[in-house]
């Protein structure tokens, strides 16, 4: 990793023409999904582990547009 590497991922990045909606629509999405777990899925670790990788996934994937774009 070299020095403009780790500055894009301790950077705050203001978000850009299209971004905000798309955070919105990604977040949303993974809202959906983490409902149906906990309607679907009885209450415990598993179920909590589900909504925190749900939770990863939202964030990675706004991160990829944040820093790549």
């Amino acid at each position: 990793m070299d020095e403009n590497e780790l500055e894009n991922r301790f950077t705050y990045h203001d978000p850009k023409d299209g971004q905000a909606q798309r955070f919105e629509e990604i977040r949303g999405m993974g809202k959906a999904f983490a409902e149906i777990i906990l309607t679907l899925c009885p209450p415990s670790r598993e179920q909590s582990l589900a909504i925190t990788a749900i939770e990863e996934a939202v964030m990675w994937g706004n991160a990829s547009i944040a820093r790549r774009e």
